[in-house]
């Protein structure tokens, strides 16, 4: 039955998709307001197909954790829902991506043009230059940051390696770092098709004040993080 909702889904899903991406078009040579507009409605749109299809809510935790201020917010990854959370969760906010998705047809034009921020892991210094230049204009337009420290998604109970590019924005830009735990991959398995019915959790965590030595800022980074993963992906917490 998992399995049936879940193709429904993906079916449902893949045609959805197809039409809102020719009619997301003129989105391309508006100002910024109507990008945020389609952003948030395709979230709103595809987590209605998850809820309704395949049984699938979320909840939001540490609420209060959120800042109306520009800060940087430094999530664990587990699946491509967490890109869909963050754009509705945090307004306005710039979502560091790898930059070879920007060449992908219709999703790469709406990112760039939403302000996603790219960066060439192939690169090495420059990319992290470049992500810092993008990450301060941001800044400067009054935008939160998202970010996945570990570059990339992470199946749950695993930890990758936490990457230089999170602590570079943190020392550049001199703001606060709120940290974010999730266990969506319990429920959205990466590379797999299943959906599987429950509640997803995605906590904000307390943040970590700014200027911090970088070795002791990467320290309490990962230890927050994977302190609240343990929590939220133990069988004895998920519904």
């Amino acid at each position: 039955m998992i399995m049936a909702r879940s193709l429904l889904y993906h079916g449902l899903y893949g045609i959805w998709a197809f039409l809102m991406c020719f009619a997301f078009l003129p989105s391309l040579i508006l100002p910024f307001w109507a990008s945020d507009l389609i952003s948030n409605f395709w979230s709103r749109s595809v987590f209605l197909l998850l809820r309704v299809i395949c049984g699938l809510t979320y909840r939001i935790e540490g609420i209060e954790n959120i800042s109306d201020d520009p800060v940087i917010y430094a999530s664990k990854h587990q699946s491509v829902w967490d890109t869909l959370l963050f754009p509705l969760q945090i307004d306005r906010s710039a979502i560091v991506l790898k930059k070879e998705l920007f060449l992908l047809p219709f999703f790469g034009w709406y990112a760039k043009k939403y302000g996603a921020i790219g960066i060439d892991r192939s690169a090495g210094a420059s990319a992290i230059r470049q992500m810092i230049k993008d990450a301060r204009r941001s800044v400067a337009a009054d935008r939160p940051i998202v970010i996945f420290p570990e570059g990339t998604r992470m199946p749950p109970g695993e930890k990758g390696e936490y990457q230089s590019g999170v602590a570079a924005l943190y020392k550049d830009l001199k703001i606060p770092v709120v940290p974010v735990a999730l266990n969506s991959g319990v429920y959205w398995p990466k590379r797999k098709l299943i959906r599987r019915p429950g509640v997803i959790t995605l906590r904000f965590l307390p943040p970590i004040p700014p200027s911090l030595p970088r070795k002791e800022f990467m320290e309490r980074l990962e230890s927050d993080i994977e302190t609240a993963q343990k929590e939220i992906c133990d069988p004895n917490y998920l519904n």
